[in-house]
């Protein structure tokens, strides 16, 4: 045996997670490699070189048992308790349903919601000790299945929910094309890393995306995903001068599109328009919700349960989780989940510190920007602050697509964390950027 083989399995023995031991191997065979050179230019001969870097580096042993410390998989503790105490969170906007008018369906909903919980955590667990790097070279697989859900739901749907198609699948309910967003996130994660590909093509892929989100259409996760893309844009290998114009291209387009709806906008859809602007004056048509919301936040307690409305509010447990929520339970037991919540985005944003690798940072960001815009926007929308749309409250809301997605973009988060003292190589077993 070689001496560099030699070396490197007395290091590697000393280690006992076996991702680490890999990528030590790699480590140090770089610096051998790198070492080896530096003596060659000097003069010495193959072997000569070769033993004077082996040598240098030092004791095997000692190296071993110092690598294996340093480089031990971890798990962000903190952000698994959090998922836990947000899980069971979410029990409460069901809680909160009146027993005497929802029955049986109350309870029914209690016991799916903790099927998906756990199901949700089991999910983040298992992608955690999953390698997120194998995910890398699936971009267009990724991109291409995205397509495929899309193009599934607009010719072949199994039913309709206000207008919207779905797949319905026993167990799991409706499936829209929520299923198609873990796919784009993990294809975009790939192409903005990605040399190969130019602007002018990856604004095509997003164009061509766009459009098949635009003719399902769900106005709430198609402004998910555009946002999600424009954000990741700025952490791409792209130069900020390109993301800029890419943004604005973007932006103008988008305002100009705005506009055109709104010129062209049939009456039921300018009155929306107009009841956000003006609630009071149409409260008792498209402004309704937007009075009943302000109603329930401005009239709920710090504890303890608000005066039953005589106008019972749809979707307590969905898309308006935080108002029945608060209405039942007050304003103490909201702020506790809203900080929970907030806890999330600032722990996975922190962990863009310290990454190696492009891509796991674009994970980690796409990540955050998925998570974060559900969150601020459903708040925003209870409070009037934005119009209303179908928008969740991760892990609170009732749903079980919802739920499995969030978990999954948790799952990347503490997949990255767990390897983000891994240094990069390329084929040639170089450090990659």
């Amino acid at each position: 045996m070689k001496n560099k083989e030699r070396f490197l399995a007395d290091v590697t023995r000393q280690i006992r997670s076996k991702e680490a031991r890999i990528h030590v191997e790699k480590e140090f065979n770089y610096h051998l490699k790198e070492t080896k050179k530096c003596w060659l230019d000097k003069g010495m001969t193959d072997i000569e070189a070769e033993e004077k870097a082996v040598k240098q580096m030092g004791d095997p042993h000692k190296l071993g048992v110092k690598m294996d410390k340093l480089h031990r998989p971890r798990v962000d503790w903190l952000l698994l308790s959090l998922l836990v105490a947000v899980m069971a969170l979410g029990i409460l906007p069901i809680l909160a349903m009146d027993p005497e008018a929802y029955g049986e369906m109350r309870d029914s909903f209690i016991q799916k919601k903790s099927i998906f919980g756990l199901a949700g955590l089991a999910l983040a667990v298992g992608i955690m000790f999953f390698d997120y790097r194998k995910l890398q070279k699936w971009g267009w697989a990724f991109f291409l299945m995205g397509t495929a859900i899309l193009y599934g739901l607009r010719w072949f749907p199994s039913t309709f929910s206000n207008g919207e198609p779905n797949f319905y699948i026993p167990g799991l309910g409706a499936l829209n094309c929520w299923a198609a967003l873990p796919f784009f996130f993990l294809a975009w994660a790939q192409f903005f890393q990605d040399k190969r590909i130019k602007a002018w093509q990856l604004c095509l892929l997003f164009g061509y995306s766009l459009y098949l989100f635009l003719m399902i259409p769900n106005l709430s996760i198609t402004f998910i995903y555009v946002m999600m893309v424009m954000i990741m844009l700025w952490w791409s290998r792209l130069s900020k001068k390109i993301a800029f114009f890419i943004t604005a291209g973007i932006s103008t387009t988008g305002i100009a599109g705005v506009a055109v709806l709104l010129l062209t906008a049939k009456d039921y859809q300018t009155e929306r328009i107009q009841a956000y602007l003006n609630p009071d004056k149409y409260a008792t048509g498209a402004g309704f919700m937007y009075g009943q919301l302000k109603e329930r936040m401005t009239e709920a307690s710090w504890f303890g349960e608000t005066v039953k409305q005589v106008n019972p509010i749809p979707n307590l447990h969905t898309d308006y989780a935080l108002v029945g929520l608060t209405s039942h339970f007050g304003y103490a037991a909201s702020i506790t989940v809203m900080l929970v919540l907030l806890l999330f985005v600032i722990r996975m944003g922190a962990m863009t510190v310290g990454v190696k690798s492009r891509y796991a940072k674009l994970l980690v960001v796409g990540a955050v920007a998925l998570f974060s815009l559900q969150f601020f926007y459903n708040i925003a929308m209870i409070f009037g602050l934005v119009p209303i749309i179908s928008m969740s409250l991760p892990f609170i809301s009732y749903g079980g697509m919802p739920t499995l997605f969030n978990a999954f973009l948790i799952g990347i988060v503490l997949s990255v964390y767990r390897r983000k003292q891994f240094a990069v190589f390329n084929k040639e077993g170089c450090k990659a950027k």
